[in-house]
């Protein structure tokens, strides 16, 4: 069977890494169907951006193109007409890497025929001295999506629609005749009255699917996913055709259909992928249970939200003989029916992630996987991959055990019963009365690892998120903040032990694997969050900022002569900063009327967490060692992981002569090696039990680590570190997957990430909308959580809100922004608006096509003098 991995090799041998498709076919010796399956491999490469396609039968592997100023990268668009395009790492030269910094400026008439989304070759101009740089388009690479969604428009010289993602700023024409898919025109019309159905597909998403309509006679305003047959020219429009009617967009459930298709979220299964799905075997052999670690007999559970229906990880705690704590962490073995190259694989790294709204999903495996099979549902069993730690009084692994098992779940626990039984409720303790001492020791544990969390620095913002609550028709009837309770602090802190230990297994062991990222925020956002926080009278403690200052020549070309002084352009410099610093800023702010608004500061200044086949460790965590294995039903790199280790444990099975199940194996602490330092059992040398059979003694730190003051393995981000030392200390030395094929698939993973969190986040701001739609005219408190010089955003109080107050609706004075202290200033009244001040707005105007909200201030009505009496 023909794999990615083999093609590119093929093509990377030869000269120039060019290769025609009648040479692979000849080198590869493909034939027959097999010929097919290679082309839509080759173009599927393309399409990920692994393979360029030079001419018709052509492919190349991407290259920096030395000496010349050109890279290669993704155009993103803004409304007015300009864009900026994120270049790729590989294909900047050394000298292009060194002088960038960012994105590259498009201006409007360099942007030719290019979409946004589309993959371009830019021509590099002038680089300013702050790493910005603007370019010219010089040749479209590959086009990004061929379907676009938009409002159907009726026009005098021809029909068009109108896109709802503003960044593709041109119209698409449609020509006579493709105003209907094919169904409707196939359809009879002998219907005079429109009728709708609500439908269910399993084979798309979790939940109900958007009202449809049988016929559509008027499109006018009707939302439409269009795909574009002629892609636009500097003279002419993109032309297409209607492939799907979507409905108003006030229908219900037509927003979540309309953000699907805007960030091109796969939603349907191929009938190659269901049919893998449904051929799976939900039987699990005596055979398959013989050859792993038996966990039924112990008391697991799975603990989730009340509408989950995919449980994917099941948890048990006990205390031991001699005091220690066992945590067992049991995740779904979704590899095991999920095979590389199948077509169930291949849908799932397109996917790279399920898609949560508030109403719906779209999952990344089909239903049969996702919340039967491959689901830790209870009272049945299932194959899983386990985790197995035990802990001492302050949270440090004494000993691991990683192993593929099976077990049967007691109970499907949720978070409110699990905090119900854990605050005294006396039905939910008589209720759940055989696991109450055990949901006590979670409680125990968790708060223990709580604490050796926050003694290494992690930072902890518990900031709340927004929850949509609706009612037995569908509709909203409220948005709240979402609460954290006991049960959900547990089970986060049992998935993040899990999470590290089986980092820190694969990369002592130096093998190749997947790692989630977290580095440390960039000096300039540190430098302008100090600035606002030194205005509240905080600081995250990083001491003086390094400051280089530089003027633009074409500023000083400008002033020549004028008598004007040239502007300076401050650059911070790199500067040292640990999680500590944050964490214990967070501790200062707790409970003060500025916490919420630091904390989104904070927030914000820190850097994306995204995956990596390099190990830099988890800034946020302050842990030296992260990956994602906990959630492989809904993550793609959580299935690689669990492939990668799976790997490891039948190769270290294959060297070990021991009798019991070669998933069995128990890696200890030596006791006398177990330090003080918060991170001691991190550098402690290991060692195979004697169940396990005669494995050799290996070491958990490398040499380097251990060389540290206290035993404590310096961080990521530390001054200590010999960070080149370090990375060929722990390079990996080989593995299952290749380190450019994971590269790859870090890469993907974390676009697909960007992408759902997008959609998520924008279907959320829909619902805001709408759901303030009704209450125009009313008044709220609010807090105000940013300002600029355009005008304040304000967070309503009450709801998970923000509005903006633009600066000339205040009309009581004339306000300017005041850029140094980030405020607002009335010039004659000197009224104040700033960062974290309480206010009352009012609920002035909807926009319903930019799906923003505009507030105004509630003035207070000026109380009249009492006239003294005479006499």
């Amino acid at each position: 069977m023909l794999s990615d991995s083999d093609i590119l090799k093929k093509i990377a041998r030869q000269p120039k890494h060019i290769a025609g498709f009648k040479q692979i076919v000849r080198e590869l010796g493909v034939s027959g169907d097999a010929r097919r399956e290679l082309s839509e491999r080759l173009h599927s490469l393309v399409t990920n951006n692994q393979l360029v396609q030079v001419d018709s039968d052509r492919y190349a592997i991407p290259q920096a193109a030395a000496g010349k100023n050109l890279a290669v990268g993704r155009l993103s668009m803004h409304r007015d007409g300009f864009g900026f395009v994120i270049p790729e790492a590989n294909s900047l030269d050394e000298r292009l890497k060194s002088k960038l910094a960012g994105d590259i400026f498009i201006p409007p008439p360099a942007i030719g025929s290019a979409m946004h989304g589309d993959r371009v070759l830019v021509e590099v101009g002038n680089i300013r001295p702050d790493g910005r740089a603007e370019g010219r388009i010089v040749r479209l690479i590959g086009r990004a999506h061929s379907t676009v969604v938009g409002k159907f428009h009726y026009g005098r010289r021809y029909n068009f629609v109108a896109p709802i993602d503003q960044k593709i700023t041109q119209e698409i024409v449609i020509p006579p005749g493709s105003e209907f898919p094919a169904e409707f025109e196939a359809k009879p019309s002998g219907e005079s009255e429109p009728s709708r159905e609500k439908r269910k597909n399993p084979d798309r998403v979790l939940g109900d699917e958007a009202s449809r309509r049988a016929k559509w006679e008027d499109l006018e305003n009707v939302v439409v996913d269009v795909e574009i047959t002629d892609w636009p020219t500097a003279t002419q429009n993109p032309r297409g055709r209607v492939v799907e009617i979507l409905g108003y967009e006030d229908d219900f459930g037509a927003d979540v259909e309309i953000i699907i298709r805007k960030f091109h979220l796969p939603h349907r299964f191929p009938p190659v992928v269901l049919e893998e799905a449904q051929n799976a075997d939900a039987i699990i052999s005596s055979i398959e249970a013989g050859t792993r670690r038996d966990f039924r007999s112990f008391p697991i559970v799975t603990i989730d939200g009340e509408t989950a229906r995919d449980f994917d990880d099941a948890v048990a705690v006990r205390r031991l003989a001699n005091g220690n704590f066992e945590l067992q962490v049991h995740i779904a073995d979704v590899a095991h029916y999920v095979t590389p190259e199948s077509a169930l694989d291949q849908e799932a790294r397109l996917r790279g992630t399920s898609v949560y709204f508030p109403d719906r999903a779209v999952p990344m495996l089909p239903l049969e996987l996702s919340t039967d099979i491959c689901s830790l549902r209870p009272k049945v069993d299932r194959l899983v991959m386990s985790c197995v730690m035990e802990m001492d009084h302050r949270g440090e692994i004494v000993s691991y055990e990683l192993s593929e098992g099976i077990i049967r779940s007691s109970e499907r626990m949720t978070y409110t019963d699990v905090n119900l039984v854990l605050e005294g409720d006396a039905g939910a303790r008589e209720r759940y009365a055989t696991l109450t001492s055990n949901f006590e020791l979670m409680r125990d544990l968790a708060l223990i690892l709580n604490r050796k969390r926050e003694r290494r620095g992690s930072i902890d913002f518990d900031l709340p998120e927004p929850v949509i609550e609706f009612d037995e028709l569908g509709l909203m009837k409220s948005i709240t903040r979402s609460a954290r309770n006991t049960a959900h602090r547990l089970i986060e802190e049992f998935m993040l032990s899990a999470n590290e230990c089986v980092a820190s297994h694969l990369e002592n062991k130096r093998i190749a694997s997947l790692y989630r990222i977290h580095e440390k925020p960039d000096a300039k956002r540190v430098y302008d969050f100090e600035v606002i926080a030194a205005t509240f009278g905080y600081s995250l403690g990083v001491g003086p900022l390094p400051i280089q200052r530089v003027q633009l020549k074409t500023d000083r070309r400008a002033n020549y002569g004028t008598g004007k002084r040239t502007r300076d352009i401050e650059i911070p410099k790199e500067v040292h900063i640990t999680p500590r610093m944050y964490q214990k800023l967070t501790e200062k702010i707790a409970g003060k009327p500025e916490e919420r608004i630091l904390s989104f500061l904070m927030l914000r200044s820190l850097k994306q967490a995204r995956y990596s086949e390099e190990n830099l460790g988890h800034f946020a965590l302050a842990a030296t060692s992260y990956t994602h294995f906990t959630s492989p039903i809904r993550r793609y790199p959580d299935l690689i992981v669990h492939r990668i280790l799976k790997s490891v444990l039948r190769d270290s099975a294959s060297d070990s002569s021991a009798s019991v199940p070669s998933a069995s194996r128990r890696t200890a602490y030596s006791q006398d090696e177990i330090g003080s330092g918060d991170t001691a059992a991190e550098d402690s040398s290991v060692a195979y039990g004697r169940e396990a059979g005669s494995m050799p003694k290996q070491a958990f730190g490398s040499p380097l680590d251990r060389q540290a003051v206290g035993d404590a393995k310096p961080s990521p981000w530390s001054k200590r570190r010999d960070h080149k030392a370090h990375r060929e200390a722990v390079a990996p030395a080989g593995g299952p997957i290749p380190l450019d094929e994971l590269h790859d698939i870090a890469e993907e993973s974390s676009q697909s990430e960007r992408r759902a969190d997008e959609a998520e986040r924008e279907l959320m701001e829909w619902k805001k909308v709408k759901f303030m739609q009704d209450r125009v005219g009313e008044d709220f408190d609010g807090l105000i959580i940013s300002v600029t010089k355009f005008g304040f955003f304000v967070e309503l109080t009450d709801f998970f809100i923000e509005g903006l107050v633009p600066l000339n609706t205040l009309t009581d004075d004339r306000y300017t922004y005041h850029d140094n202290a980030r405020e607002i200033i009335g010039q004659r009244s000197r009224k104040i608006y700033g960062l974290g001040q309480k206010i009352r707005v009012l609920v002035d105007r909807i926009d319903p096509m930019e799906k923003k909200i505009q507030f105004a201030i509630l003035q207070e009505k000026p109380v009249p003098k009492r006239k003294k009496r005479q006499g």
